[in-house]
């Protein structure tokens, strides 16, 4: 599902794409907050926004994602770039090993379309929790 956001925003900083996220699940339906959210940015050459979608809605403690998914509308976009993000509703910002490994095969997906992977974040239950960009720590 695309997400249209109220306002023409630029990201152009790990801060600023948790920020944006998280005003984007506390305004989710409240019964939904509480479940894993997994999201893609797709970014044109001059890496501005043209989609955001939310690609999974899944349980309390994780969302079922796929390659196909993620780069499904970025095909049909026309995008460059692609930044993913997902909250824990744990507040934890430890990467699980099914984060690493889908943030592996997207890189590898990626590379194989054309489609750069820039960023994933990690957000946590609020903006108190912070975030974790993978870029940041040298994870991706």
């Amino acid at each position: 599902m695309e997400i249209k956001l109220k306002e023409k925003i630029v990201l152009t900083t790990p801060q600023e794409v948790a920020n944006t996220f998280y005003q984007v699940l506390k305004n989710d339906n409240p019964i939904d907050q509480d479940k894993e959210h997994f999201w893609a940015v797709g970014l044109n050459t001059r890496n501005k926004i043209k989609y955001t979608e939310l690609v999974s809605l899944g349980t309390l403690n994780s969302s079922l994602v796929h390659p196909r998914e993620i780069f499904r509308l970025a095909i049909f976009k026309g995008v460059a770039q692609l930044i993913v993000i997902h909250n824990h509703p744990s507040g934890s910002l430890e990467p699980s090993e099914d984060d690493l490994e889908i943030t592996k095969k997207l890189v590898q997906a990626g590379k194989l379309l054309g489609i750069e992977l820039i960023d994933h974040l990690i957000i946590g239950k609020n903006l108190k929790h912070g975030f974790l960009s993978f870029k940041e720590e040298n994870i991706l």
